[in-house]
């Protein structure tokens, strides 16, 4: 059995996504009922060089949109990524989640040889084929920020678990 681009993909992001809406959405109730400045916890990072909650948020975001996109074939539409407030993060994550649910298999699947070149740098340069793409480096990358943005709330007290982290399975 082969594996499906369109499975490893599209439905992981969404599931991830929701659930790190549910994370956002505890943490500002968390920040609330704590009299936090929400800007406390928009702003924290794990370590000085580390990105802040909201670039994290972004980023993720930015992965979502990106990884289907290439896979497709289509370009992967621009978001200036501005974001500074728990209501602007949870508009980006619905709006990427939309944007996700305009993919179809049909679209994604069968793409595992097409030719990928990100370039994450200037001059950097760095090609894939579709399914290297998405499993040696989209995923990884998409991973990573979603963890390090649940890490960051759990580190500053908001009381989520595993649970909130995996979230529910998409169909």
């Amino acid at each position: 059995m082969t594996i499906s681009l369109y499975a490893a993909s599209v439905p992981v992001f969404k599931q991830m996504l929701t659930s790190l809406s549910a994370v956002l959405k505890k943490a500002e109730e968390h920040a609330a009922a704590k009299n936090i400045d929400p800007a406390a916890l928009l702003q924290a990072r794990l370590f000085p060089d580390m990105f802040p909650l909201t670039r994290q948020v972004q980023i993720a975001c930015d992965f979502a949109r990106g990884v289907p996109s290439r896979l497709a074939g289509v370009d992967v539409p621009k978001h200036e990524d501005v974001e500074t407030t728990f209501e602007q993060l949870q508009a980006l994550l619905k709006e990427t989640l939309e944007y996700l649910a305009t993919f179809t298999p049909a679209q994604v699947d069968g793409n595992e040889e097409r030719e990928i070149v990100t370039r994450p740098g200037t001059p950097k340069e760095r090609k894939f084929t579709g399914q290297s793409y998405l499993l040696t480096y989209g995923l990884q990358h998409f991973f990573f920020h979603v963890t390090t943005a649940y890490a960051l709330l759990r580190h500053n007290g908001v009381e989520v678990g595993k649970m909130d982290y995996v979230g529910q399975p998409q169909s």
